[in-house]
């Protein structure tokens, strides 16, 4: 009888401890929560005190805030390109967005044509042989073809559309003729438009889908559209806004819809039981756009320039146990460190992956490692080039000499220091033009009236706006 009881106890102890060893084993699900086009300083937890964000406000109480996250370029496409990929996308030929009817005749690619190349490997590539299941929820924007569909780039599931922008209602029959690539999808080929706003469309599908795979590890990409344009909101969210007209009031009206459709998702989520065991990242594609009164305040710039404004990003990171709660990461970080992050917080080897231009974010951001993530970061769009090193900054362009400024003690870049320092401008414009020599050539450019007018927004976007 006493042995029994013996075996009892250590049968007993034993199956708690794999309990235990299970548990710790347990891959983390991942969600991906990106904004298209908001402005910088357009959510409270950035200071605004007119857009009312309270769940991505508490997020960002329960996680990690970082101040200088960049995205590989100023515009939408090739921003999702280097994000999903790991990789600077000019190393495969992607410099610009990919909008038909407005391409230079002399692309290679035009068209439906126009997407990721085949050979190049998403992040759900390598999710995948982890044991995760995957979806693309919202915008794609990497290419309107079948061949290009996200369940040809290793996701499972798919609900969105396969263009880079759409009406937040439901599409007219003409609409839909006009432009396909903006027909909300199912899966492949099942073209089915939402019954309700869509941005809370998105929201209800990525429950589901969290829903249907809370028992295995699952990584979600909610890529919505809001807040690009057009200009769309609710009533009964235009009617929570107060203070504000015009523009100002749909955009808010917008965000506020985003905002609702993130807690949306995240109360599902601890609902589930999941939240424990959940990595969440929130961030936006690029800096807010002249037209739609975004502020990026304090930075300069915009969407489709190298400022500050055109490419640091608001960036939020929660992971319950491993990243403390109400604290700032002050070290530029790029969405080229997604992949790397995330295949290996599913428990993968990133460091095994050939090509991959980001880094692991999790050593720098949990102190073990204390060094800056990065020595020095790119972006590029035909002529203008820029490159980060350190504090400094290096902006080339076509039209005029190169700018140098000290991010660290201007943040706004009004201080041109290039004529202090020519001997840093020409060691900065080397590395820049040697890391340009490993690039491709692009497969499609803009017509060239679109890089004019680029170029002029950096002057009339030089003045920060303040929240109004």
């Amino acid at each position: 009888m006493k042995q029994f009881k013996t075996l009892k106890l250590v049968l007993g102890a034993f199956l708690i401890s794999c309990s235990i060893l299970n548990v710790s084993a347990q891959k983390k699900n991942i969600i991906f929560l990106f904004a298209d086009d908001a402005g910088y300083h357009d959510f409270g937890f950035q200071g605004s005190k007119t857009f009312p964000t309270p769940n991505l406000d508490n997020l960002a109480s329960e996680g990690m805030v970082f101040n200088e996250a960049y995205t590989t370029d100023s515009v939408c496409g090739p921003s999702r390109a280097g994000l999903l990929t790991g990789m600077y996308q000019q190393r495969y030929g992607i410099e610009e967005n990919n909008v038909p009817g407005y391409m230079s005749d002399s692309s290679k690619l035009l068209g439906d044509e126009m997407g990721l190349p085949l050979g190049i490997n998403t992040v759900a590539d390598y999710l995948n042989p982890l044991g995760y299941k995957s979806i693309v929820l919202g915008k794609w924007h990497l290419g309107n073809a079948d061949r290009y569909h996200p369940l040809n780039r290793g996701f499972d599931e798919f609900y969105g559309f396969r263009g880079g922008a759409r009406s937040f209602w439901p599409l007219s029959l003409k609409a839909a003729l006009d432009r396909p690539e903006d027909r909300m999808e199912k899966g492949f080929g099942l073209f089915e438009e939402p019954k309700k706003y869509l941005t809370d469309a998105i929201a209800d599908e990525a429950c589901d889908f969290m829903e249907r795979h809370k028992e295995e590890p699952f990584f979600m990409y909610v890529s919505f559209n809001a807040v690009h344009s057009p200009l769309e909101a609710t009533d009964e969210d235009l009617a929570k806004i107060k203070g504000l007209t015009g523009k100002r009031k749909k955009l808010a009206a917008m965000t506020l819809a985003l905002d609702r459709a993130c807690g949306t998702i995240l109360k599902k989520l601890k609902a589930l039981g999941l939240e424990e065991n959940t990595l969440i990242v929130f961030s936006n594609d690029n800096g807010g756009p002249d037209g739609t009164e975004t502020s990026n305040y304090p930075l300069s710039g915009c969407k489709s320039n190298f400022l500050e404004g055109g490419i640091r990003v608001p960036f939020i990171m929660k992971l319950p146990g491993v990243i403390k709660p109400k604290t700032e990461y002050k070290k530029a970080i790029s969405m080229l460190d997604m992949v790397p992050t995330f295949v290996n917080i599913a428990g993968g080897n990133a460091s095994e992956l050939k090509g991959l231009d980001g880094v692991d974010l999790m050593p720098f951001i949990t102190n073990k490692n204390n060094n800056a993530p990065h020595e020095r970061l790119f972006w590029k769009i035909e002529n203008r080039g820029v490159v980060r090193e350190g504090d400094w900054k290096l902006l080339r362009y076509p039209d005029r000499p190169a700018e140098l400024y000290n991010i660290a003690e201007d943040i706004t870049e009004n201080n041109d220091l290039a004529l202090k320092h020519p001997k840093k401008v020409r060691e900065m414009y080397k590395t820049l033009f040697n890391w340009e020599a490993e690039l491709e050539r692009p497969l499609w450019q803009l017509k060239r009236i679109y890089e004019v007018n680029a170029v002029k927004r950096i002057d009339e976007k030089r003045n920060p706006v303040l929240d109004k």
